[in-house]
Formats: structure tokens, sequence, C-alpha cells
């Protein structure tokens, strides 16, 4: 079992930057895929970002592509998004996922989830 807490969302201006961290539970956390979703308002849940256990290949949505960074400290149990020139369309709540499965960007791989953090961004 795997408990996830996110933490740093926030309001923020167009262009401008957050972190998210994501701590978790569990002493197998290094062996994990964690991941990053987003859902705003009316819309399907999103893929955002995801990063293996072991070696920690990186993966990220076309959307989000040079803009957000995932990383992962395992000796933390923390993997962070780093979230830089925002737009008003990334706008949504952020969740953090994890599976034990290799990289899947289908939200129905990942078996936990935290709650949630929100993310608004400002025109």
């Amino acid at each position: 079992q795997v408990q996830l807490v996110e933490s740093g969302g926030g309001l923020v201006q167009a262009g401008g930057s957050l972190r998210l961290d994501c701590a978790a539970s569990g002493r197998t956390f290094s062996s994990y895929t964690m991941g990053w979703f987003r859902q705003a308002p009316g819309k399907e849940r999103e893929f955002v970002a995801a990063i293996t256990g072991g070696v920690s290949t990186t993966y990220a949505a076309d959307s989000v592509k040079g803009r957000f960074t995932i990383s992962r400290d395992n000796a933390k149990n923390t993997v962070y998004l780093q979230l830089n020139s925002l737009k008003p369309e990334d706008t949504a709540v952020y969740y953090c996922t994890a599976t034990r499965n290799r990289y899947c960007a289908d939200y129905r791989c990942y078996a936990y989830w935290g709650q949630g953090t929100q993310v608004t961004v400002s025109s």
C-alpha cells in the first residue's frame, strides 16, 4: 500500500513557476513508476509526466514538454513536478500517482492516487 500527499499548488500569473511535491509512504518507493496527471473542470483526466523506478526514465506530455520537469528523490520518498512558463490552460487539479507497472500514460494503469493540489494560472 502506498499513500501519496501532494503539496505546492497555488495561484500564479502566466509565465510564472511552481513546484509540486508528492511525499510517498512505503519502503519500496524507488521501484514504483510515479506519475502526475491533471484534471480541469469539465475535462478528462490528462497525463502530464511520469518517471520510472530504477533508472528514472522520464516522460512528458507534448503539451508540457520543455516547460515541466519531473524528478524524484528516493532517499526522501518524494517526487517533484517543476512547472515553468505556466499558461492559463495549465489550470487544473494536479494528482500524484504511483504504479508498480512500467511507464504508462493511461490513468487506469495507476493504482495509487493523492488527493490532488490545485494549480491556478491567471492571465
